[in-house]
Formats: C-alpha cells, sequence, structure tokens
C-alpha cells in the first residue's frame, strides 16, 4: 500500500453531460468540490480511504472547513489519516442549479437520486473512485447517504449519518408542503423579469425554516427580542438562495421516502440523533432503524445545539471513536 501526500484542491468540474431519473440531459453540468486530506492507495493504485461529506440541504462544498473538531489531527476524520471529499449537490450554487444555468423554473426535476448519481459521475470521471470508505451526512445530506446506501450498497463501507431521516412524513412533509403552497401562491414566480415580490416570498420561507433551527429547549430559554434579532439574521443569509433552487429542494424533499430500500444497505451504519431535535427526532426518525438495517448502531445525544456546541461536540465525538474502535477490530 502507497500513501500520499496531503491534498488540498478546491475547484469546479465539468460533467460532459448528465441525465436525469425523468430522462431530461443537461450539456456541462458544473460540479463544486473540495479535495481536502491525505489519499492511500492499494497495489493497484486506488484510493482506499476516500470520505464523501454531504453538506446539509442549504450548504456548499465549504461547509467541511466548519468541523475542524471532527478533521484536525487526532480526530475522528484526521485528515493526515482520510481523504475527504465535499461536493457541492446538484441544485446548489455554484454546482449546477436553476439559478446558475439561468434555467430558473424550466431546469429539470430532480430526486436524490439525481444528487447521489451525480456525485457518482463525478467522483469516477474526476478521481477514478468506484468504491469509497464512507460516506457521512448531516440533514439532507443525510437523505443523499441513506439513497446511496440504498440504491448503491457496494459502493462504501461505511455510513455516518446525523440529524436525518429516511423519508419526508408527518411534521416535515406539512412544512415542505406548507413551503410549496407558498410559492405557488406567487404570481410572478413563472415571470421572466424578477420583482420584489419574489424576494419577499422567500422572507416567509425563511421565518417558516427559523422554526426547524435551534432545539426546543434552546427556542424555550431565548426572550422574544432574541428570537427577532436571531430571525432576522437568518432570514437575511437566507435571501442568498434562490427561489428557483429553493422551489426544486422542496419538491424532492417532499417525495423523498427510502423507507422500502433500507434492508438493501450492506454498510457498517452510524446513525447519531439528538433527543430534542425539532425536525429530526430519535422516536420516528432513528430508533425504528433497529428493526429496518442491519448492522446500524444508534446514539441518541443529548443535546440538538447547545449554544456554544461544546457538550453537542464532545458527545459527537465520543461516539465517532467508540464507533471506529469497533469496526477496526
Amino acid at each position: 500500500m502507497n500513501d500520499g501526500k496531503f491534498i488540498y484542491e478546491y475547484d469546479k468540474f465539468n460533467l460532459n453531460n448528465f441525465k436525469f431519473q425523468n430522462g431530461e440531459i443537461l450539456e456541462d453540468v458544473t460540479v463544486e468540490f473540495i479535495l481536502k486530506g491525505t489519499p492511500k492507495y492499494d497495489d493497484g493504485g486506488n484510493i482506499i480511504n476516500a470520505i464523501i461529506y454531504c453538506p446539509n440541504y442549504d450548504r456548499n462544498c465549504f461547509s467541511i472547513n466548519d468541523y475542524p473538531q471532527l478533521t484536525d489531527s487526532g480526530t475522528p476524520f484526521d485528515l493526515n489519516k482520510f481523504f475527504i471529499i465535499s461536493i457541492t449537490s446538484l441544485g446548489v450554487p455554484d454546482s449546477c442549479c436553476p439559478s446558475t444555468t439561468g434555467l430558473k423554473y424550466n431546469f429539470p426535476k430532480y430526486d436524490f437520486l439525481d444528487k447521489v448519481n451525480c456525485k457518482k459521475q463525478f467522483i469516477k470521471e474526476k478521481l477514478n473512485i468506484e468504491k469509497v470508505h464512507a460516506i457521512v451526512g448531516r440533514g439532507m445530506g443525510g437523505y443523499e447517504v441513506y439513497t446511496w446506501a440504498c440504491e448503491y450498497p457496494d459502493d462504501m463501507d461505511v455510513i455516518i449519518i446525523a440529524n436525518s431521516s429516511f423519508k419526508t412524513n408527518g411534521y416535515r412533509y406539512v412544512i415542505a408542503k406548507g413551503i410549496e403552497s407558498i410559492i405557488d401562491s406567487s404570481k410572478d414566480f413563472y415571470s421572466d423579469i424578477y420583482d420584489e415580490s419574489l424576494t419577499k416570498t422567500m422572507i416567509t420561507i425563511n421565518k417558516i425554516l427559523y422554526s426547524q433551527y435551534f432545539s426546543k429547549r434552546i427556542f424555550q430559554e431565548m426572550t422574544n427580542n432574541e428570537i427577532d434579532v436571531l430571525m432576522d439574521e437568518f432570514v437575511e443569509q437566507g435571501l442568498f438562495i434562490d427561489i428557483y433552487d429553493y422551489n426544486l429542494q422542496n419538491e424532492a424533499i417532499i417525495h423523498y421516502d427510502i423507507e422500502d430500500k433500507l434492508s438493501n444497505v450492506k454498510a457498517k451504519t452510524l446513525v447519531l440523533s439528538p433527543y430534542d431535535d425539532l425536525y429530526f427526532t430519535p422516536e420516528f426518525d432513528t430508533v425504528p432503524l433497529k428493526n429496518l438495517v442491519d448492522d446500524c448502531e444508534i446514539v441518541v445525544l443529548s443535546t440538538c445545539e447547545d449554544r456554544s456546541r461544546q457538550i453537542y461536540f464532545k458527545e459527537l465525538i465520543s461516539a465517532l471513536n467508540s464507533f471506529f474502535k469497533k469496526i477496526e477490530k
């Protein structure tokens, strides 16, 4: 086995074309990515320690840099031991999406399998990788991980999923359908000229999304004035999300359901679920996996987001270290 040198690379790669599940084909499809870590090779020259990181719904490949607690030397995803591939998903700027292509409402509808297939095509064409050591994702990034492990169970050895679920139902479905109705009610959505009303629509959507941002406990601890200030900050940041990008993402969320295929998963699985998350709950989104996925370890964390995040990361790191020790035996 040969070890490579440390790599940090940011770039954009163009696929000549990409075929969606609905049969539509786009040419010159952009994929934004970061390569970060130390690749290790087998005797055939194949990278054997690659980890794919799938960002959350509104994040890009740079979000891997938000977690030095997990990637520094001596941490669970030590960059001296692993080679991390962080990819901005299909449908999200600055990968191929409605806003950056200019297709807006004419962009092909996609689902989470399309997002996975785009990343599969990228790692094959760019890196000549067909199998990775692990795939990791949080939130909607977890939707991609579940989908990948169910549809292509031989593509990875390990999957790690945090704050996520295997289907859209209940509270999440109500939220997504409500947002769908808000967008449908916008008379200027199909206009070729951008109207200020679309910005107001996104302000309303982001205020709804803010309701999922903290745990129940954190919301209860905040004063209404604190909620207002932080909500305004959240909404302001959310205005960078284009309404056409968000609309198709929301449609993909509405139709997401991989439950019937969970028995296909072959990878060693770790699922992390904070007990006080408003959007993803252990009771409905994690505990049922005990009977649905073989070789699945479930860890319920005591909190979703303490304000300093110290408790969250301490428990998260402990769970990851314990899991890796078990699978390395």
